[in-house]
């Protein structure tokens, strides 16, 4: 169930998005997402989607692997397209009752979902070829600016990548508590909403006590390592940017002037 989920998780491996600098990758991610959003019409949002599908491929990771990383919001996806599709204003071009599906409703509907998807696929391309050391460096190097404003970056990018690796973690304990709830006939799955609120409450205890426990069982491994914090401290290895970087980088930053091509020359759907 909920250990099939594969949302911040790190999959060695030697593709050509493995090797590259994960600062770039980093920097590339908002760069890929903020040409998705800027698609405006059919042609620049299945261009998109092909060239992601196409770095996705590249990583040399099972796509089914990417399909459960989007189980985990596909509830989301779903019903913000069915908002959008069913509550848009704009020209009626089927109607039933109540429900009234216009050509914007359906559009955006369209545009919402893909979107969405799409920003699941690009964060999964960090997180699946990005170790959570490398993802720490990387954080800790495009934040380090912000050590002139007194703010601990080094700290602050520690808290952020342990945040991210331990959501595995959390889901495959909240799955064994689940498990070991309902061998003891315990009752999860029937019933109205608020019996089914109540039934996870002794899931949610052990739950948030084992995640006490480890957050302890952490601090205390890095204070055993002498572990103080980011001042004085240096990197076993050091990032540098190579020639798989420079073409990565010219590929998404022409990735996006083709986006914004195709936006002028074609008109855009009205969402």
């Amino acid at each position: 169930m909920l250990n099939n989920i594969t949302l911040g998780r790190f999959f060695p491996g030697n593709s050509f998005i493995h090797k590259l600098d994960p600062r770039v990758k980093i920097l590339l991610m908002i760069v890929l997402l903020f040409t998705v959003f800027l698609s405006a019409n059919y042609l620049s949002l299945f261009v998109n989607f092909f060239a992601i599908m196409l770095f996705v491929s590249l990583t040399k990771i099972n796509l089914k692997t990417y399909l459960k990383s989007m189980k985990f919001i596909l509830f989301i996806v779903l019903f913000t397209g069915m908002l959008n599709i069913f509550y848009a204003k704009g020209t009626a071009i089927f109607k039933l009752g109540v429900f009234v599906i216009t050509d914007e409703g359906f559009n955006n509907s369209i545009f919402v979902s893909m979107r969405l998807i799409m920003l699941i696929l690009v964060s999964s391309l960090l997180t699946f070829t990005t170790s959570p050391t490398s993802l720490t460096y990387a954080i800790e190097r495009l934040i380090r600016p912000l050590a002139k404003f007194k703010i601990k970056t080094h700290e602050l990018a520690m808290m952020m990548t342990i945040a991210l690796r331990f959501i595995p973690t959390l889901l495959e304990e909240t799955d064994k508590i689940i498990d070991a709830q309902k061998s003891r006939g315990a009752n999860l799955e029937t019933g109205n909403i608020l019996n089914r609120i109540k039934s996870f409450v002794p899931v949610l205890v052990p739950l948030f006590v084992s995640s006490f426990r480890r957050a302890y069982d952490l601090a205390l491994a890095m204070e055993c390592r002498c572990y103080k914090g980011g001042e004085g401290r240096t990197c076993m290895k050091i990032l540098r940017i190579g020639s798989n970087d420079i073409w990565a980088i010219l590929i998404v930053f022409g990735l996006l002037v083709f986006v914004l091509i195709i936006n002028s020359l074609f008109p855009a759907v009205r969402l």
